[in-house]
């Protein structure tokens, strides 16, 4: 797994790439949160998927915990470019109901 990001008009992207699961999900957290403290400030978090291949529900609870966070900080999360796998599971869990598709 990896994470690039870049702030860009004062959104936040973060990038994805490869699987976000059991097995990357504390380096993942700890990687984003990380992000989100050196960002402090910003418009929107942007998560960009257009290259993330794979994500169980681990991933999910990643993603939740990120929201609730930036949530408490007034800064709004959207979903960006996700696969047609990743979107399934996207939808089926309701997340697009918190953190929007762009």
């Amino acid at each position: 797994m990896d994470i690039k990001y870049v702030v860009e008009k004062n959104n936040l992207y973060i990038y994805l790439f490869g699987e976000l699961d059991e097995h990357s999900a504390k380096t993942v957290k700890s990687r984003i949160d990380g992000l989100i403290d050196h960002n402090i400030g910003v418009k929107n978090a942007i998560f960009n998927f257009s290259h993330l291949t794979f994500m169980d529900s681990t991933g999910i609870g990643v993603l939740l915990g990120r929201y609730k966070r930036l949530k408490k900080m007034k800064v709004p999360v959207f979903i960006q470019s996700p696969s047609m796998s990743v979107g399934k599971i996207l939808q089926i869990s309701g997340l697009y109901e918190i953190m929007p598709k762009i």
